[in-house]
């Protein structure tokens, strides 16, 4: 086996493997209602005077332009008066976040930039992103839940960057929404060409929200960021992408993808309710407190435990278990034989990722031949163990690769701006 490396101090504190938020979320003049739930339409519009017995139904008539009609301005609204029109406009935006790129791999997979606001006027904007990734029966569409994120696992290269603030949930709903925007995914608009071959229809996608077949019919929590250290804005977010009213993605097809939160695993189960993914990757804490370090807090032993207590979790809602295949690190069938012996009594499948290459990394991707011969031992022990096609790797859109091409600022260049805006 591999001699693995790490200038990490395994006896770090906790500290250590969480990174703090350098900034927080500072709302412009004029926010958008993009993610808004129907009760904070309804409060909304009464901070700027709607009448009380009017506030329901407008913020149902809004809700229907937003999340079924995908209106980007509110003169679009047929139904709502000129008046309405006026007061809204004044006060609020229908704004997704801004696109600053878009790249188109040669298998179809599609990544946007998107440029997010930052804490303090004047500095360089925020960039996340969202990849939309076609197949022949669905389209997932994979969202971001922080700027950088929380933890720094060795073989990620997300990992590499600095948390710079969480989402907010109009931030992580609009990524659904420019996904629709790009595509021609609403009612009436037109298609993109060569995005996706035709979806199943809507009853099997789930729900009545745009009564056609879609190109976004899957969501997978499992861009930038940890979503479970962003956790409410999350589960707000989820509730109006899940809403069968609205953009009615069905919570079977949405799947939340953790490194191990181990503390917050019962909560998402208990308040949003949809799949559970969990970044496994390692049979043994001494590699995983490596590959993963959040591992030195939350062992495997806890993190398989909450899995075993999921809400929900059954032969039916199977929590998916994934396992990137390092080369001559954890691809070996005694690794395989572990992970069976670990995963017993829990319903599960096992995806195994060929590691994505990127630039700077330590690591290699296990050989085809290697990865074959773990999966037919897991398979053979009872568990599904697909091998997860890579997709997007031109474009750096796969697995684990989504990091920003711009530079991000750093501390000290951060420091000098604010100090400079003081003295202006």
């Amino acid at each position: 086996m591999t001699e693995l490396t790490t200038d990490t101090d395994p006896r770090a504190p906790a500290g250590f493997v969480e990174k703090a938020p350098l900034e927080r979320y500072v709302p412009p003049a004029k926010p958008s209602l993009v993610g808004l739930s129907r009760a904070a339409l309804a409060q909304a519009f009464g901070a700027i005077g709607v009448p009380q017995a009017q506030r329901k139904m407008r913020a149902q008539q809004i809700w229907h332009w937003l999340y079924v009609r995908g209106a980007t301005h509110f003169e679009q609204m047929s139904n709502v008066s000129k008046e309405l029109h006026g007061l809204l406009d004044a006060h609020f935006t229908l704004a997704r976040p801004e696109v600053v790129a878009e790249q188109i791999s040669a298998d179809g997979t599609r990544k946007w930039l998107l440029r997010l606001p930052g804490e303090v006027a004047g500095e360089r904007p925020h960039e996340v992103e969202c990849v939309y990734i076609p197949e022949t029966d669905r389209g997932t569409l994979c969202l971001s839940s922080q700027v950088g994120c929380t933890l720094n696992c060795s073989f990620c290269h997300t990992g590499t960057q600095r948390l710079v603030r969480n989402l907010i949930p109009g931030e992580i709903v609009g990524q659904v929404m420019i996904a629709r925007d790009r595509l021609g995914d609403w009612p009436g608009a037109t298609r993109a060409t060569g995005a996706a071959p035709s979806l199943p229809s809507p009853a099997s996608g789930g729900g009545k929200g745009g009564g056609r077949d879609r190109f976004v019919s899957n969501v997978v929590m499992m861009g930038m960021g940890e979503p479970l250290y962003n956790l409410e804005a999350v589960r707000d977010a989820l509730h109006v992408v899940s809403d069968g009213e609205g953009l009615s993605i069905s919570k079977r097809r949405i799947t939340l993808s953790t490194s191990g939160v181990v503390p917050m695993i019962a909560r998402a189960g208990a308040e949003i309710g949809t799949m559970l993914a969990v970044s496994l990757h390692a049979v043994r804490d001494d590699l995983r407190d490596t590959l993963v370090p959040l591992n030195r807090k939350y062992p495997i032993r806890d993190l398989l435990e909450a899995c075993r207590h999921y809400p929900g979790v059954s032969n039916a809602r199977r929590i998916t278990f994934e396992y990137v295949m390092l080369k001559g690190i954890n691809d070996q069938a005694a690794d395989a034989k572990e992970l069976v012996r670990l995963l017993k009594g829990i319903p599960a499948k096992i995806n195994l990722i060929p590691f994505n290459p990127w630039p700077g990394t330590r690591y290699e991707c296990s050989d085809w031949e290697q990865i074959e011969k773990f999966s037919e031992i897991v398979f053979n022990a009872g568990y599904a163990s697909p091998v997860r096609t890579p997709r997007g790797r031109d474009i750096l859109a796969a697995c684990g690769q989504l990091k920003s091409a711009t530079e991000k600022l750093s501390a000290r260049e951060r420091m000098a701006l604010r100090a400079m805006a003081m003295t202006d």
